[in-house]
């Protein structure tokens, strides 16, 4: 304890004086973070740009900040970087290899923006909403509110369906009535469910088409536009329900395949 005070004595400027540095890096920095986010909110970035904007503002006011304080000390990058490699060159080597690959990849995905932060995405069979992209990692919440952190070479490896923030797009539920049915009484009835699902756009307007005989039924698809993005999977299942309601009131049967089927079975 007395040799670290007597340390501390000795080196009081050095220690003020790094103390004083951090400060005003930090400062700079929440400066920068600012006019960032400023401009971000005047619609004068974007908010993929902002974000990585920030990062890059943090890791450089990070090194300067340190290379000064250690410059304090007479410890330079080099001698640091001597030591560094000295004790844990080779095992460093070997696990930078992955970090190397997925910073290489997460520059790729900055650079073709295959999705924004903010974006809700289906990646591996789910819907998740990117919360940062980072040059090791893409973070992203889950719906049932997860965080995952995904490397960037899995990204680029995988297939990514990008919904986006307000976009619209379509979706469907198809139905299989038996061939007896009258095919514009189903429509009529897809039509009229779709009316009951507040969140489906009139315009594009919803329509039904005949898309595939199958062997027992013919199947009719309903189409209808949304634009909600975040209420996609709840807007599916009032979708569902509502066919599955108007049908019934029609009385129109919908589980002709799957009945004779089974009792083929």
């Amino acid at each position: 304890m007395d040799i670290l005070v007597q340390y501390v004595q000795a080196n009081l400027h050095r220690v003020l004086f790094s103390v004083a540095i951090f400060v005003a890096g930090y400062i700079i920095y929440r400066f920068f973070a600012r006019e960032i986010i400023a401009l971000k909110n005047q619609k004068k970035l974007e908010e993929h740009v902002a974000f990585t904007g920030i990062r890059l503002g943090k890791w450089v006011a990070g090194i300067v900040v340190f290379s000064a304080i250690l410059a304090q000390f007479d410890i330079t990058l080099g001698m640091l970087s001597a030591v560094i490699t000295l004790v844990g060159g080779t095992i460093i080597g070997f696990a930078a290899i992955n970090t190397v690959g997925n910073a290489i990849a997460g520059l790729i995905v900055m650079t073709s923006r295959p999705f924004d932060v903010g974006d809700r995405i289906l990646f591996k069979d789910q819907f998740a909403d990117i919360v940062s992209i980072d040059l090791i990692y893409t973070k992203m919440v889950t719906l049932d509110n997860v965080l995952i952190s995904v490397p960037n070479q899995e990204l680029l490896k995988s297939e990514i369906v990008n919904y986006q923030k307000e976009k619209i797009v379509r979706r469907h539920v198809a139905v299989t009535p038996a061939y007896e049915t009258d095919r514009h009484e189903v429509e009529k009835a897809l039509l009229e469910a779709a009316g009951k699902v507040s969140r489906v756009l009139e315009e594009p307007k919803p329509y039904v088409w005949v898309t595939e005989f199958q062997a027992y039924a013919p199947e009719h698809t309903l189409f209808v536009f949304i634009n909600d993005i975040k209420g996609l999977p709840e807007i599916d299942s009032e979708l569902h329900k509502a066919v599955l309601d108007t049908c019934r009131s029609y009385n129109i049967d919908i589980s002709t395949p799957m009945l004779l089927r089974q009792v083929q079975e």
